[in-house]
């Protein structure tokens, strides 16, 4: 079992409470953002996840993730930092500039570098971009998924398709990792898991149930990934499941910053904004807010091993039940939050010391290991394209 971050500059309105200068809350909650990931990364966790997100007020401002993550790759050691996800849909990236930076940061992070793919989860980004029906980017998806391996592999490139088309060209620079970083893509129900193993994809997730509930899509992904026909190189078999974490030394202070933290709010703009994800029948419409969580549900969610807040044996139970549903990591979105970043960073660092030195006996990422089994399995080849290999090109 894997552990990792979830950065999504969520910045609600209730952090600017109480504060004079108002334009400084995305700047301070930005820093605060690569504050936590350096403290992941000295902690333990192998995996930092940085959406990408457009018009989204309050629940995510992290736009230009690029940026981001190869600002990071210049302040972290050895957490790989993965893209959670790049939109790829062509109107709003062309592919070959989403070939491009992904090369860009595998070459900024020596190789860290994960390349997290989705089609955008909310009609407020798809329309601000011109994508009028949702449907549409399932098969921009299925168009431009197979391209990215031929990019990187060839140096006279050329495609003509429905929803882009480009004359032969050098798409520069060529990925750091032999032969290209691990894929991955967001998932959310059962024919996205299928399709995901098919492909050789890792799976990106969110769940709002219990590790339970995520069994049967683990399985359904386990049992077709033996089947693969990758997109990529090489099959990249991965789940990763996002949720909250809070572990802290003192059991009850864990409990008593949980339910002020507003949760509620934060789940509120999930339902609202990601509305091609099916929500909770019954939800009431925005502007309803869901209410936080009181003493006696976090007791209870604790209790049934449903959320990973507590003391470090608390947690570790939560976890191990994760690990026995089959999942590969768990990713936390504590920032997701009003959690304050001194107690993020200290649960972080409580979170390493106790259960990551539990479950996470490997030192080597998960994805490295099935990248270095394919190149052993592959066998040396004579040279790698033009922009990889210097000593390659003639002298001019």
């Amino acid at each position: 079992m894997e552990f990792s971050l979830f950065n999504s500059l969520y910045t609600p309105h209730q952090a600017y409470e109480s504060v004079d200068d108002q334009w400084s809350v995305e700047a301070q909650r930005l820093k605060n953002e690569i504050a936590w990931t350096i403290a992941g990364d000295r902690s333990g966790f192998k995996y930092t996840w940085a959406t990408e997100h457009h018009f989204l007020t309050e629940y995510s401002h992290l736009s230009s993730s690029e940026a981001f993550l190869g600002y990071l790759a210049g302040v972290t050691d050895r957490i790989h930092l993965g893209s959670g996800i790049f939109n790829i849909t062509p109107p709003v990236s062309h592919p070959a500039k989403v070939a491009e930076k992904v090369a860009m940061l595998d070459h900024l992070s020596n190789g860290r570098f994960e390349f997290g793919m989705g089609r955008g989860s909310s009609t407020t980004e798809q329309r601000g971009f011109g994508i009028t029906n949702p449907d549409d980017t399932k098969k921009m998806f299925d168009e431009v998924v197979p391209e990215f391996k031929k990019m990187w592999a060839t140096n006279d490139y050329s495609f003509d398709g429905e929803y882009f088309s480009m004359p032969p060209r050098n798409v520069l620079p060529k990925p750091y990792s032999d032969p290209h970083p691990p894929m991955w893509v967001a998932a959310g129900n059962p024919g996205t898991f299928e399709k995901a193993a098919r492909m050789g994809l890792g799976v990106l997730c969110f769940t709002t149930g219990s590790p339970e509930t995520l069994k049967p899509l683990i399985e359904i992904y386990k049992k077709n990934i033996e089947h693969a026909e990758p997109v990529g190189d090489y099959i990249n078999d991965n789940i990763m499941v996002t949720s909250q974490m809070l572990c802290l030394e003192d059991g009850q202070k864990a409990r008593d910053i949980a339910c002020n933290m507003t949760s509620g709010y934060q789940n509120t703009l999930v339902f609202h904004y990601l509305d091609t994800f099916p929500s909770p029948e019954g939800l009431p419409e925005w502007p309803f807010i869901i209410p936080d969580p009181t003493p006696k549900t976090i007791e209870a969610s604790i209790e049934a091993k449903l959320i990973m807040v507590g003391a470090p044996d608390e947690v570790s139970k939560s976890v191990k039940a994760y690990e026995d549903a089959g999942a590969d990591q768990v990713c936390f979105g504590m920032l997701s939050s009003t959690m304050p970043i001194d107690i993020a960073i200290e649960a972080v660092e409580t979170f390493g010391k106790h259960v990551i030195t539990e479950f996470d006996k490997d030192p080597v990422h998960r994805t490295t290991r099935q990248r270095e089994a394919y190149v052993a399995q592959r066998g040396p080849i004579e040279h790698r394209s033009l922009g990889r290999v210097a000593d390659k090109l003639p002298v001019l």
